[in-house]
């Protein structure tokens, strides 16, 4: 029997295109303030999307969705 791994991207729609295409989605921690006396505690997770077809990336802070 043979088995295939899960896709890693998504259908979106991309502004850059004007259509839906596939994009690869990620996860990361964005310092939102490194000026302040304790950076690390100004850390937010975004939604980070970026385009495969003309490589276009958009972010999304998640805690604003």
């Amino acid at each position: 029997m043979t088995t295939t791994a899960p896709d890693p991207t998504l259908r979106e729609f991309c502004n850059d295109c004007d259509r839906p295409t596939r994009h690869a989605v990620r996860i990361e921690l964005r310092v939102e303030n490194p000026a302040a006396d304790n950076p690390g505690c100004s850390r937010e997770p975004y939604r980070v999307s970026r385009c495969l077809v003309c490589d276009a990336t958009d972010a999304r802070r998640m805690s604003d969705a």
